[in-house]
């Protein structure tokens, strides 16, 4: 019997081993491995998509560095309302560096919620993982509080020093003059369009102005997946649907708009993009490329990637083109092609072209050095180039995201001048230092991983709008003409979600 024991216990710590990268092996000891993130508390946390971490760690106690392939499984259960099986779509990302990305959409309400996170069919941590509560579906209505209480329970950032920037103008708002200034400088059909937004009550009024109106629907998804969580407080602003920002700081008095992208010659108030706020409302939805895939597909190595600059993309600007000259002139250093001609005339594509196929974005990380320029305005794809393993050279802009200002060239990423002049220097630079070179690509990465991640997008609206509250000295009231913008109701196929927060409250 004893000799029975000790065979059993032989074989499991040969299990806990793993071959990786040419041999190399590492003992995985599944007591020392961390699990962490918000989506190990599904009750009280609510995210389209909730995520959580898991870093290997040895018997040492030392963080394994690489990938120990797919032999993580994770197994989410629960019962719904009317006793049935829970529904919850799973996947586990592989980071290829010792650590993965859980993540997780239930369609309806959930109870007894286990989280089961398992190695070769053994438990990791704490696994099995518990949940009390009832675990809501994003589109469950079920407020835990108001902003504040919301953004404490996350943890959020305590300051956004973009957002007192932004908002330093306007110490006090009275929004009526506001609004009616808006109109005689902004309400030009053709050319530009924005929406006058009032929050009352936790409910979303608006009405839009210009021809081109149809991005009123992020900003819609957004604030309808912020008062399913939260009570927002009663706010009036006007967000410009445009990419290019709109206040000449010039033209008194400054008016205060909300815009996704800034400019150092203009004073709107910035937010997150489109982009990235669709990207986090679409996790493991109608996207296929958001924060946390990114994260996932790095499976070639820095050693064996191209040591090239990468880029593709669409004629939106003459850098673009420049950038498409310098590749055939340097093409052991640069493969870059144009996807698509728009902005500019036939000739252009007859001497730029041909136009090249769409790539996986993911396929862009095969190439150590990825290149950032400018389209219209910022390129949005700024953040999924950090998130991804390469070193991101970036142009040096007028424009930026809400979290530029954070970042620094030479620690973030590597500049280069606006007309590519040095972009070739750089290059060269890179490759002849190329664990410098890595490092910043490095530190990127982790720059996104703590501050853009879903959480984070959902924060800096929440800081944004707590801040914004502050200054509004005039009566939020919903305007004449304005549309109510209802709450989407969960599926019925889904069930009720029945918010035991509500219940509560009514009972008061």
């Amino acid at each position: 019997m004893k000799s029975w024991c000790c065979l059993v216990y032989l074989l499991l710590l040969f299990t806990l081993y793993r071959d990786v990268n040419g041999g190399k092996k590492y003992k995985l000891d599944l007591k020392k491995t961390r699990v962490f993130g918000p989506g190990l508390q599904p009750d009280k946390i609510v995210y389209p998509a909730r995520y959580f971490f898991i870093q290997l760690y040895d018997t040492k106690g030392n963080r394994i560095e690489k990938s120990f392939g797919d032999a993580l499984k994770v197994q989410i259960e629960g019962d719904t309302n009317q006793g049935s099986y829970c529904r919850v779509w799973t996947q586990v990302l592989d980071r290829h560096d010792g650590s993965y990305i859980v993540r997780y959409r239930s369609y309806q309400t959930c109870r007894n919620t286990v989280i089961h996170i398992l190695y070769n069919n053994q438990h990791v941590a704490d696994s099995p993982y518990k949940i009390e509560d009832p675990v809501y579906s994003e589109d469950c209505y079920c407020p835990s509080g108001d902003l504040e209480t919301w953004s404490d329970l996350v943890g959020c950032r305590t300051s956004f020093p973009q957002i007192q920037r932004d908002l330093e103008p306007f110490p006090e708002v009275d929004f009526d003059p506001v609004i009616k200034e808006a109109q005689v400088r902004f309400n030009q059909a053709g050319a530009r369009s924005f929406c006058n937004y009032v929050i009352k009550d936790n409910k979303v009024y608006r009405r839009c102005y210009g021809q081109h109106i149809g991005f009123n629907m992020f900003m819609d998804n957004m604030l309808h997946s912020m008062t399913r969580k939260m009570t927002l407080p009663d706010i009036e602003f006007i967000i410009n649907l445009g990419d290019w920002p709109l206040v000449n700081p010039k033209v008194k008095p400054l008016l205060p708009i909300f815009s996704w992208c800034g400019s150092e010659d203009t004073a709107d108030i910035v937010m997150p993009t489109y982009d990235i706020t669709e990207a986090t409302l679409e996790n493991m939805g109608r996207v296929t490329l958001d924060l946390l895939s990114v994260q996932s597909n790095n499976a070639v190595p820095w050693e064996a990637k191209r040591p090239q600059g990468f880029w593709r993309g669409r004629d939106a600007r003459q850098e673009r083109l420049d950038l498409i000259a310098l590749a055939r002139q340097h093409p052991h250093l640069i493969n870059a092609s144009l996807t698509n001609f728009f902005f500019f005339n036939k000739s252009v594509e007859e001497k730029y072209g041909p136009k090249e196929k769409h790539i996986s974005f993911f396929k862009f990380f095969d190439y150590k050095y990825q290149i950032n320029i400018d389209g219209t305005v910022a390129a949005y794809r700024f953040p999924y180039l950090l998130g991804g393993s390469s070193v991101v050279f970036k142009q040096d802009s007028p424009y930026y995201e809400f979290f530029y200002h954070d970042l620094q060239p030479y620690v973030h990423y590597i500049p280069f001048k606006r007309d590519l002049s040095d972009l070739i220097e750089k290059l060269e630079w890179a490759r002849s230092n190329d664990d410098k070179a890595r490092l910043i690509g490095q530190t990127g990465r982790k720059y996104m991983q703590e501050n853009l991640m879903p959480r984070d997008v959902y924060c800096y609206h929440a800081a944004l709008f707590q801040e914004w509250s502050k200054r509004l000295k005039s009566e939020v009231r919903v305007r004449a003409d304005m549309e109510h913008i209802p709450v989407p109701q969960n599926e019925k196929r889904f069930g009720d979600c029945r918010c035991h927060r509500l219940t509560r409250h009514d009972e008061l």
